[in-house]
């Protein structure tokens, strides 16, 4: 390990093999720090924080704040990093509350400069969210989701995997599986092919998932109907039960459908 002489590391704290604490970082004494992490200067990790192995905590990241919530009494939550994840300049991400009892961020995301995490979040694997992109509390966001710079996420909202936000939205609705997803107010602008084919979706993946999408946005049916259309008229395929159980299943509804295509 190494520590700096100038970095405040509790001494029960439990620090993995291999890592680079730098000075003026603060470590709290219930952390668990995994192999070959780098806590950057300033960077502070309080308690309840567990962080996976190669992660980075960039200067001025706060991991396990105590969450912004008038109903957390102080009971005892966690924020949990999953391995290679990084951390840049300023983050925070706040530890769980009663609700949940904990805040998770999953394996090889990026949190860029100034985004915050809120109270019990699920942040999945193989998450993208930009500078200063706000995520309120008990957001879920799926694997392999982007959010792009200055997003700012409504409490409770649900971000479906392979996702792509245009920086700057406003999301208070859910966003469903593999769609694109802008202007102001946000609405469905379409499937997100480039990451589709980036992640090695083949075209006939990717033509049942615009399919899909042409039924529940284009023909003119209520998002019962739509369902029911697509239930019927396309073969059980791992994206149509995705997007059908996602649909279902949301509590705040859906995204609209962009003017342009109706």
């Amino acid at each position: 390990m190494n520590i700096s002489p100038l970095a405040v590391v509790h001494p029960n704290a439990q620090i993995g093999e291999n890592v680079t604490i730098d000075p003026f970082a603060v470590i709290e004494e219930d952390v668990v720090i995994g192999d070959n992490c780098h806590i950057f200067p300033h960077a502070v990790i309080f308690n309840g924080a567990r962080l996976g192995k190669n992660c980075q905590v960039f200067p001025g990241a706060v991991v396990a704040g105590i969450p912004q919530d008038l109903k957390f009494k102080g009971e005892v939550t966690t924020a949990e990093i999953g391995d290679n994840t990084t951390l840049r300049e300023c983050v925070t991400i706040n530890r769980g509350t009663a609700s949940k009892g904990k805040t998770v961020v999953g394996n090889n995301c990026l949190i860029m400069a100034y985004s915050h995490v809120a109270h019990d979040c699920v942040v999945k694997n193989n998450v993208i969210i930009g500078n200063a992109s706000q995520i309120a509390g008990e957001v879920e966001i799926d694997d392999f989701a982007i959010v792009s710079g200055g997003s700012l996420v409504h409490q409770f909202t649900r971000i479906s995997k392979h996702v792509m936000i245009q920086g700057g939205s406003r999301i208070g609705k859910d966003i469903p599986p593999y769609t694109l997803i802008g202007r102001d107010p946000i609405v469905y602008c379409g499937i997100n092919i480039v990451g589709l084919r980036r992640r090695g979706f083949s075209n006939q993946q990717v033509y049942q998932i615009q399919d899909i999408y042409r039924t529940l946005y284009t023909r003119g049916l209520n998002n019962t109907d739509a369902l029911k259309a697509i239930e019927t008229e396309y073969e059980p395929s791992e994206e149509r039960d995705l997007i059908l159980s996602f649909i279902k299943s949301s509590k705040r509804g859906i995204v609209r459908g962009s003017i342009d295509e109706l």
